[in-house]
């Protein structure tokens, strides 16, 4: 079954598409968490950062940085969010891989927020993280 990114890149449904080429999309998010919300994908679909070809990956964040420069321009941004939800947990709701370009104009117009738990984390747990992660490469 496609997905809604799919059909938009076949034109099935209507987007408001921002930037096109051979391989990567950029339209206007439908929610538009904040003004200029638009999101990057890969015409192919992938359903997360592990699938995509690293060639293709790598054309695609040139393309988010072209559309991060033009929202910055077009919209007068104060920061942006750059992100990518990969699997459901993460929030991922539609299984294409893409990137989204989230302009930020104040601190709190968008309800998302890392929370730091620097002060729970022994020195000896962070060695430990690192060496997992240093081995898994």
């Amino acid at each position: 079954m496609s997905t809604i990114f799919e059909k938009i890149i076949a034109r099935e449904i209507p987007a408001h598409i921002v930037y096109e080429d051979d391989l990567v999309i950029s339209f206007l998010d439908i929610s538009q968490t904040t003004t200029g919300h638009t999101l990057v994908c890969p015409k192919k679909a992938y359903a997360s950062i592990n699938d995509i070809p690293e060639d293709l990956l790598a054309h695609t964040i040139k393309v988010v940085k072209k559309i991060a420069l033009a929202c910055e321009k077009a919209f007068n941004v104060e920061g942006l969010n750059i992100l990518s939800n990969n699997g459901a947990i993460a929030g991922q709701t539609v299984f294409h891989f893409h990137f989204h370009v989230i302009p930020r104009y104040v601190e709190n117009d968008v309800l998302f927020k890392l929370t730091n738990r620097m002060n729970e984390v022994s020195s000896d747990e962070y060695k430990k993280r690192a060496l997992l992660i240093k081995e898994a490469l």
